[in-house]
């Protein structure tokens, strides 16, 4: 079954199809391109070799008798996490792109699919796949014997991830949308700065941002009403080509990203060129903690954003203090010149609330406006 490469071992690609010629083309396609080839003609043949071998990137169609490629897909998840597998039918439904996504799929491509687009796709994929692997070996060298726990933990927090909302409203108390927010039943990984962490040491932060999002998603089909949902988003995230086709590409117009400082941006290639792509999809972006240091004025000026947070610890007794009524006040001056939208987050108490409206500040979000909880939680003002 394998056809190898006489490129140096580089990437190994399982090609499943159930149709000769189909399945011929591609592997002769990702050969010419230096890969090693191993071809299946069924799912259950594709799960026999995922199960003896481990691969670089999985492409499949999905329309195939006995296991299907959706199938295949969540026989492959349920072993590994991390191979990317790229799903291609002649026969796009709603259905079958919604179970894609839901376990994971790399990309869902609709036939037919240009040589060289599918060869691009391949190799972005076997990029993310190798990857994934010089971080899994890092890890070990760094954390030796406690690694199979983490994973397992985090495996096991990863399941009971659920998502609260948290309300934001304009300076009037209209309800604006909500912020999602990840939580976790987990002991191993009670908060979400401790899943953060787990996520960061395995190379799973792209795996994590996918789950959230799509429980995200979950929620906002179950939702008439509508408004705006501002969503984290990791800065690694930003080299993940998926991300414009991730579970909340049909809601993005209604969708901030906010951009956290958990890592360096300026290091991001392409980071302009990335930004300028989720705003054609839809989505906006933000800034969250400005005013904490150098950090957020750094993703300020990188970012450009379309809405910014004010760090809670500007907002905290804002009416007491002159010196962050000023701060704030220039902030929310130079954003509006710039006909950027302002937050100011942590408001815990009607002074800070009334203070931050009298000095011009768009939107509100704190435990004095509502608690995050289940979807969708009631406003107070």
């Amino acid at each position: 079954m394998s056809e190898p490469s006489p490129r140096r071992a580089v990437a190994t690609v399982l090609v499943v199809d159930d149709e000769e010629e189909p399945l011929r083309a591609t592997a002769r396609l990702l050969r010419r391109a230096g890969y090693r080839i191993d071809t299946a003609t069924d799912g259950a043949s594709a799960a026999r070799a995922v199960a003896e071998g481990r691969y670089d990137a999985i492409v499949s169609d999905i329309a195939m008798p006995g296991m299907n490629g959706i199938q295949l897909l969540q026989h492959v998840r349920e072993r590994d996490a991390e191979t990317p597998v790229i799903l291609i039918t002649g026969a796009p439904g709603f259905e079958t792109a919604v179970q894609a996504l839901e376990h994971g799929a790399y990309k869902y491509l609709v036939k037919p699919v240009e040589p060289d687009r599918l060869e691009a796709e391949v190799e972005r994929a076997v990029q993310l796949a190798r990857m994934a692997e010089f971080r899994r070996e890092a890890l070990r060298i760094a954390t030796g014997s406690d690694l199979p726990n983490l994973i397992e933990s985090f495996r096991e927090a990863q399941r009971s991830l659920w998502v609260a909302f948290q309300p934001i409203v304009d300076k009037s108390g209209e309800l604006f949308g909500y912020e999602a927010l990840m939580r976790t039943r987990s002991d191993a990984h009670p908060n979400p700065g401790a899943m953060l962490d787990a996520a960061e040491r395995l190379g799973r932060i792209n795996e994590l941002g996918h789950t959230v999002r799509l429980r995200a998603a979950e929620s906002l089909a179950g939702r008439s009403e509508g408004g705006t949902l501002f969503i984290n988003l990791h800065p690694e995230e930003l080299r993940n080509d998926a991300l414009l086709d991730g579970p909340l590409a049909d809601f993005a117009r209604s969708v901030v990203l906010e951009v956290t400082e958990r890592a360096n941006l300026a290091p991001l290639p392409d980071l302009r060129k990335r930004i300028a792509s989720l705003r054609s999809a839809g989505y906006r972006i933000a800034v969250d903690d400005l005013g904490a240091g150098y950090a957020g004025l750094n993703s300020f000026a990188l970012l450009e954003p379309d809405i910014v947070k004010v760090d809670m610890t500007l907002v905290r007794d804002i009416h007491r203090t002159a010196v962050k009524q000023r701060l704030v006040q220039s902030i929310i001056s130079l954003c509006h010149d710039m006909d950027i939208v302002v937050v100011g987050e942590g408001v815990e108490t009607l002074e800070e609330r009334d203070q931050l409206v009298a000095l011009g500040c768009d939107l509100l979000q704190g435990y004095l406006i509502g608690r995050p909880g289940p979807p969708f939680p009631a406003v107070h003002w």
